[in-house]
């Protein structure tokens, strides 16, 4: 009988939702044809068919996507009430930016310290990092291109009171000022994300100085220990996420209506148009000018890349990856060097993501950032965005933060967060396949790229004319 019953519930939930869907097909062709109580009705049964779906799948992401439609549906049938939920989306907010000043500072510090043994390593070590960075400012680059173009966040008419007054113009002399700290605890406190980041690289690269072992240990320990903590402390935070974004989701279609999920949908196309984009125009021909086999890359990296766009996560897909890059014919001691420094370096799909989501809340606030703010901006990304691949959406930090340096509100990365899992899906990939390419590039540089390949062949051939030496001369002894 529970058997049954159990079979059951899967059929009944297809059936509400179902039932949900045709009805709205019916008021977008027919408006006039159902009244607006029988909608209300069929939307909230179609509802309970998603949290029935999301208490089967019992994951951080299909909640976070139900929770986004319930918000929807609050904030259009609901508008009063969505106006009061205003209050638990900020709490997830405060939640977030608590983590982004010792996030950054333990990352940054150990992926300095940590990487200290460059000057042994030498010529790789040199040659990577000028890779990673070239690669990652085209990232940018295409970014910053791709959300100018499409203009995806203008006509969001964001709620009264999201919208930071602009102050006054600064001179390029305060700029450059501005960057650097003057107190730490005051960079903190303000949420000067770039002077926590210029603080916590010096801080590292004095690290890295010490000669004590032991001190140099016990802080680099530390700083390892608190990137571990505010890792897990994030992770907890995002299980308060679905009722973040769906207070927020709530609130903003309360208050503004339905119209904003066009512009979510044009960001997620103008995403991976970007990202193909970035693939084709430099990736693509990177391979090409070094002689690359595509079409067997392509293949050895299948697995990894598929790991990574399942768990949205690039750590999740490193084993895979450097054992595919070891049998594409990478010796093994330039996998291990170059991938897990690309993976806190060469971060192509989310340094591209950071910065077309940047411009696209500037956009969404009705702000006109100038050419000289946006590549301060870029210049911002490109350091904050280094040693974010550990768990998945850990880019939200890194955007809330860059936001709040410059004066940006926070509305519009909420509803970014309603459709993350499928931008995060993508740009995850592309950091697997950018530091795929980024160990092939280097050991073709360094000469030594499927030389394990001869090497093995030639084992191979030498076994096999000792073989036949012993066969030959058992046949002359006989």
């Amino acid at each position: 009988m529970t058997l049954k019953k159990s079979s059951a519930i899967p059929f009944i939930l297809v059936a509400l939702a179902t039932q949900a869907a045709v009805f709205i097909v019916i008021h977008l062709l027919w408006p006039e044809s159902l009244s607006d109580s029988l909608l209300i009705a069929s939307r909230w049964l179609g509802l309970v068919a998603v949290v029935g779906y999301c208490l089967k799948r019992a994951s951080l992401t299909t909640w976070i996507f139900g929770s986004m439609l319930i918000g929807t549906a609050i904030g259009a049938d609901f508008p009063e009430v969505a106006m009061n939920l205003k209050v638990v989306s900020q709490v997830f907010l405060k939640l977030i930016k608590t983590v982004i000043a010792p996030l950054l500072f333990g990352t940054l510090v150990v992926g300095i310290a940590g990487h200290s043994n460059l000057k042994q390593v030498g010529r790789m070590g040199w040659k990577s990092l000028l890779y990673f960075e070239i690669v990652t400012t085209l990232a940018l680059i295409i970014g910053l291109l791709a959300i100018n173009i499409s203009q995806a966040g203008v006509g969001i008419e964001l709620p009264v009171g999201e919208v930071p007054l602009q102050g006054t113009a600064r001179g390029w002399q305060e700029v450059i000022l501005h960057i650097f700290p003057e107190n730490i605890a005051k960079s903190i406190f303000e949420g000067e994300i770039l002077q926590i980041v210029i603080f916590s690289i010096l801080f590292g690269i004095g690290l890295a100085l010490v000669k004590d072992g032991k001190k140099k240990a016990f802080m680099l320990n530390f700083t390892e220990s608190l990137s571990e903590v505010m890792f897990n402390f994030t992770r907890v935070i995002m299980y308060f996420a679905p009722f973040g974004v769906g207070a927020a989701i709530a609130y903003t279609v309360g208050e503004m209506g339905l119209g904003i999920l066009v512009n979510l949908f044009h960001l997620l196309a103008t995403l991976y148009v970007a990202l193909l984009a970035f693939l084709v125009v430099v990736l693509l021909p990177i391979a090409l000018s070094l002689k690359i086999p595509v079409i067997k890359f392509l293949k050895a990296i299948t697995e990894p890349v598929s790991i990574a766009f399942a768990t949205t996560s690039s750590e999740a897909a490193l084993p895979k990856a450097m054992e595919a890059m070891e049998k594409f014919g990478v010796p093994r001691k330039i996998v291990a060097f170059v991938m897990p420094t690309g993976y806190s370096f060469n971060l192509d799909g989310t340094t591209l993501y950071l910065a077309l989501a940047s411009i696209f809340v500037a956009q969404a606030a009705g702000i006109k950032m100038g050419l000289e703010d946006q590549i301060l901006m870029v210049l911002t990304l490109m350091l904050t965005s280094k040693g974010v691949a550990g768990i998945p959406r850990a880019s939200l930090i890194i955007l809330m933060g860059t936001a709040a340096s410059f004066n940006l509100p926070m509305a519009p990365i909420f509803l970014i967060l309603a459709i993350d899992e499928l931008m995060d899906m993508a740009r995850t990939s592309v950091n697997v396949i950018g530091n795929c390419l980024a160990t092939v590039v280097i050991a073709k540089w360094e000469g030594e790229f499927g030389l394990q390949e001869v090497d093995h062949a030639d084992s191979i051939s030498l076994e096999y004319e000792s073989e036949n030496r012993t066969e030959i001369s058992t046949t002359i002894q006989d």
